[in-house]
């Protein structure tokens, strides 16, 4: 379980002052004598870790071909995940990354008698990589992932849960290899630390509130109390 950091100087004085102990290690938790501020966060700390981006339809994208700016400029993706270029036509960008696009670019244009081609994508802006929000949060719908999107994130990004809204009933749906998998967390239990704040890909599904996904875990509740851990399960 993660250790928490506390800052103990003035509690120490608040606790004298009421007569009670001051707080004490555990196995659980580790208190850093003397400290009255949390510590800074190392570069390492602000930095998210990377994540495979890919395109995909409806996406905006910049191609850039050194030299031969013609054959470039800001371009969407259609429907079918497919952009039309001068001298190659149309060739397929959904569902590669950036890099991934440009090798074929350059590929096709080496065919078309482009000596030594160098091409560049970027994605401007993303439609395709989004999570959907819904149940019991004050805005559902859907809303575009990033490198640092978590479940709370997520949530937040939802403008927050409703007013009577089920904090243990929250599902994320997930598909990994053509498998559907879900997976059960408490939103009280992520706030008080814990266990982490699962992270949130595109194409995931979170529900909150009472569902078929929630109750598909209804029977395991007794036996897995989501205080102690998620719950995750393959739907059949």
């Amino acid at each position: 379980m993660r250790k928490l950091f506390l800052s103990i100087l003035a509690g120490v004085g608040l606790a004298g002052c009421a007569g009670q102990p001051p707080i004490q290690s555990t196995a659980d938790l580790t208190v850093i004598e003397g400290r009255t501020a949390l510590p800074a966060p190392e570069r390492a700390d602000l930095a998210a870790g990377d994540r495979v981006a890919l395109i995909g339809p409806l996406d905006t994208i910049t191609v850039r071909v050194f030299g031969i700016p013609e054959l470039g400029g800001e371009m969407q993706v259609d429907t079918s995940g497919r952009i039309a270029m001068p001298l190659i036509g149309a060739i397929d960008a959904g569902g590669k990354t950036a890099a991934e696009l440009a090798g074929d670019i350059e590929m096709a244009l080496s065919r078309s008698y482009v000596r030594d081609p160098d091409v560049t994508i970027n994605i401007n802006s993303s439609v395709s990589q989004v999570v959907t929000v819904d149940g019991q949060v004050v805005e559902p719908g859907l809303y575009p992932v990033t490198n640092q999107m978590t479940l709370l994130r997520a949530i937040a990004s939802a403008r927050g849960l409703t007013e009577f809204a089920k904090e243990d009933d929250v599902v994320i749906l997930r598909t990994v290899n053509g498998q559907r998998l879900a997976g059960l967390y408490n939103i009280t239990a992520l706030r008080r630390g814990l266990y982490d704040d699962p992270e949130i890909f595109a194409n995931d599904l979170i529900v909150v509130g009472d569902s078929p996904q929630r109750r598909l875990f209804r029977d395991f509740i007794g036996v897995a109390p989501l205080l102690a851990s998620p719950l995750v399960a393959i739907l059949q």
